[in-house]
């Protein structure tokens, strides 16, 4: 049996236990605080009444004779606690009453022999309703009462129940502790003590269990009525799914239905007006269909069903007259197909008399068979210049060569080949045999591959009046997208060589700067760098010597223009581009011709110390001129950089490494002249440069002589007056022969030295009116015709 505490109805009593040491004998111990009270003798037996008056805590405790446990008194203190032993809560009975009754001491024997004449009921302990099985015959008259913890759990207070816990913890602690300290003494008296404060400690387990049982049920509970409202919002919820999805497919139909489109809505009907005007009364029913807009498309809709009707008849008739006049076609075709090899015959026979009027219109059509192959940019060029040549220019021949079958080959799709398994094996065995390709040759392909020419290419021919011509070959780079050209120069008579003119025609740097800042080193398509990374090509100059020079006007004259600004990813070609600059590139051209080979001649009588003047330019210089032209070389770029008097002319810009380089050596007696000239490309347009430097009494140059840098500007800055008659090729050779005229007065006005004995070096011969003038004691310079003197600018 174990305690069962008091809830209601005052203070519980905490020190109140039960303990059962067999089925008759039962005892009751009430324990104090710190030493036991309470208890000082229990009876025992089932016959007589058994009640005991406890010690200074005034505490009643009794037992009902008639039943084998605790029938459920309720013990009170003074009213200051209470509280009762097992039993149902109905069948409590307050114990000792409110006014003490005086019993007369009793032995045990008498109490259990009085108490065993009643009968006990039975009380069954059950989680939930009353048990299940048999009875024995004892029980059947027995009084069954039945005790439910789960009922008991909804009238108990947890806050209180937890309480109890913490006090009943206590209370072990505080009873351990006694135990231990008692034992620790080791007094035989003390086992009396030690066995009481067991006896309390296993009625606090048994306490312990009670709350531990009730925790598990109000757990229980907990968790059934947590899962029943889990199940209760999951239904919920499954029912707030099926309506959102209900109405979600509500508002899918309705918009549906808001988008539904007639097909009426698609056909392009006739406007209102045209509509009661041409429709008749009975489709158009203006009385109806002006007041319903639905009639009214209903009607619009019927006579647009009845012009479709009509339209489908004359489509009809259309397509039997378009029958009959594919057969007048195909009759006609087969005229006209066998009239083909009589006009070839007749072309054939033809022949001679084309040659003997110099009209070849054979080849002609074959050049423009051929042209169908080439690629955009070079078909451009060659319509565009055949126009030209036909309409400006009868000494341009424009003509295409290469093989015509390779370029047909480019543009056939491959075949798909189904090899044999004879080839497949030999195919296998010259692989083994085949060593693996390097790097380096890889590259070396992949480089032939981006850098192909395209088969066909086109070539100019211009003539010049003197039957001087230059061959231009213009051709396509088919995977860089752009053109070169390589120029070729044919002289009619057979030119004297001049070591000077070695680069005046050379095709490296014949077309050099034909536009300014054209020089045909790099590619003008700027995607092109990006594929040369992926081969290892670090710039195209190197590759120009074989492909030809892409200058711009080049790309131009095929009809292919490369924004920078604004990049295109394909660059199609445009015929307009190429006609816009075919007049003015080809007069270019013609005149590059021209001015090289002026120069080439001038150059070989330079070489011998011969300057050429023309009897147009003959007055623009004295008759007497002693000063002489010794030597005319040409030098490189670097020679020229490294002098001291040139770096002026680099600082200015006006010497690239694109430009001709001399040098000019004029003497007269004891004094030397070096000329260092910077011949542009753009030659006579653009005027050579002259650099001088005096070598007599000294070096004397523009930096430290006025006179020099007077007779520097006579060359570089007054050379139109020496330009002569037009186009003025003669502009090189009139500044060589003014540099002897200068250097004559500038020997000539140099005041004698005293020191020197003897006659003067060099006399006066010139007629000047003034030696020197101004601080700078500029000499005069400048030549007046016809008068014959010398003056100040």
């Amino acid at each position: 049996m174990r305690g069962h505490p008091g809830s209601s109805g005052g203070e519980r009593i905490p020190d109140l236990r039960v303990r059962s040491h067999n089925p008759v004998c039962w005892s009751l111990v009430a324990q104090g605080q710190g030493s036991p009270r309470g208890i000082e003798r229990s009876g025992s037996g089932p016959k007589g009444a058994q009640w005991q008056w406890g010690g200074p805590g005034g505490l009643w405790w009794g037992r009902d004779p008639g039943r084998r446990g605790w029938k459920g008194w309720e013990v009170r203190d003074g009213g200051r606690r209470s509280g009762h032993c097992l039993g149902e809560p109905q069948s409590r009975q307050v114990w000792p009453p409110r006014t003490p009754p005086v019993l007369p001491p009793q032995p045990c024997s008498a109490m259990s022999s009085e108490s065993s004449k009643k009968r006990k009921p039975k009380v069954i302990r059950t989680d939930g309703g009353p048990a299940e099985g048999k009875r024995g015959k004892g029980d059947t008259d027995q009084d069954v009462r039945y005790y439910s913890e789960e009922s008991e759990v909804d009238l108990r207070d947890p806050i209180k129940d937890y309480e109890l816990y913490r006090e009943t913890c206590q209370e072990l602690q505080r009873l351990m502790a006694e135990i231990q300290e008692l034992k620790s003494r080791g007094i035989k008296e003390n086992a009396s003590e030690i066995d009481e404060r067991r006896v309390q400690s296993c009625v606090h387990f048994m306490t312990l269990k009670k709350l531990n049982r009730l925790a598990h049920i109000r757990l229980k509970k907990g968790r059934d009525q947590t899962h029943e409202a889990k199940q209760k919002v999951d239904a919920y919820h499954l029912q707030l799914q099926n309506l959102l999805y209900e109405v979600m497919h509500l508002q899918k139909e309705i918009t549906k239905c808001l988008e539904f489109k007639s097909k009426h809505e698609e056909i392009e009907l006739v406007s209102l007006e045209e509509f009661y005007k041409e429709a008749p009364p009975e489709i158009s029913r203006p009385a109806i269909t002006l007041t319903e807009p639905h009639q009214q498309t209903l009607a619009r809709l019927d006579w647009e069903l009845e012009q479709r009707k009509r339209l489908a008849e004359k489509y009809k008739e259309c397509l039997t007259s378009k029958e009959k006049i594919l057969k007048e076609i195909e009759v006609k075709k087969e005229y006209l197909s066998s009239l083909q090899p009589r006009l070839n015959s007749i072309m054939q026979a033809s022949l001679p008399v084309q040659e003997y009027l110099f009209m070849p219109f054979d080849q002609a059509h074959k050049q423009y068979e051929t042209a169908r192959h080439l690629p955009p940019p070079l078909y451009v060029l060659f319509v565009q210049a055949s126009a030209y040549g036909q309409a400006c220019d009868k000494k341009l021949v424009v003509a295409i060569e290469g093989s015509v079958e390779e370029a047909k080959a480019l543009y056939k799709p491959p075949e798909d080949s189904q090899d044999d398994e004879s080839d497949s094996d030999a195919e296998e065995e010259q692989t083994t045999k085949r060593r693996r390709p390097t790097l380096g040759v890889q590259l070396d392909d992949k480089r032939k591959e981006m850098l192909k020419r395209h088969p066909l290419s086109v070539t100019l021919d211009l003539k010049c009046k003197d039957e001087n011509m230059l061959h231009l070959t213009f051709h396509y780079l088919m995977n860089l997208n752009v053109m070169t050209v390589k120029a070729k120069v044919t002289t009619a008579v057979e030119m004297t060589t001049a070591i000077s003119a070695g680069d005046l025609l050379s095709p490296d740097s014949l077309l050099n700067c034909l536009y300014p800042g054209d020089h045909g080193r790099k590619t003008p398509n700027p995607a092109n760098q990006f594929q040369f990374d992926k081969v290892g090509i670090l710039t195209l100059s190197d590759y120009v010597a074989e492909l030809g020079h892409p200058y711009v006007w080049v790309q131009k004259l095929g009809g292919l223009h490369f924004p920078k600004d604004q990049p295109q990813h394909t660059v199609a070609a445009d015929n307009s581009l190429s006609a816009s600059h075919m007049e003015l590139t080809v007069k270019l051209l013609r005149s590059r011709l021209q001015s090289r080979l002026a120069l080439h001649k001038q150059f070989a009588s330079l070489e011998h110390g011969v300057v050429p003047v023309s009897s147009e330019c003959q007055q623009l210089f004295p008759t007497k001129i002693v000063s002489r032209l010794v030597k005319w070389t040409a030098i490189p770029y670097e020679d020229y950089a490294e002098l001291p008097y040139t770096k002026d002319v680099i600082e200015a810009g006006l010497a690239e490494d694109t430009h001709l380089y001399y040098m000019a050596l004029i003497e007269r007696g004891t004094a030397k002249l070096q000329a260092a000239v910077v011949l542009n490309p753009g030659y006579s347009t653009l005027p050579p440069v002259f650099s001088l430097c005096l070598n007599w009494k000294g070096e004397r140059n523009s930096s430290n002589d006025d006179n020099i840098r007077a007779m520097e500007s006579e060359v570089n800055v007054h050379y139109k007056e020496l330009w002569g008659p037009k186009p003025g090729y003669q502009l090189l050779t009139n500044q060589l022969q003014r540099l002897c005229m200068v250097l004559d007065v500038y020997l000539e006005t140099e005041p004698h030295d005293p020191s020197v004995e003897g006659p003067k070096e060099f006399p006066q011969e010139k007629m000047c009116l003034r030696l020197v003038r101004g601080p700078l004691r500029l000499k005069p310079f400048k030549f007046n015709y016809p008068q014959g003197f010398f003056s100040h600018r």
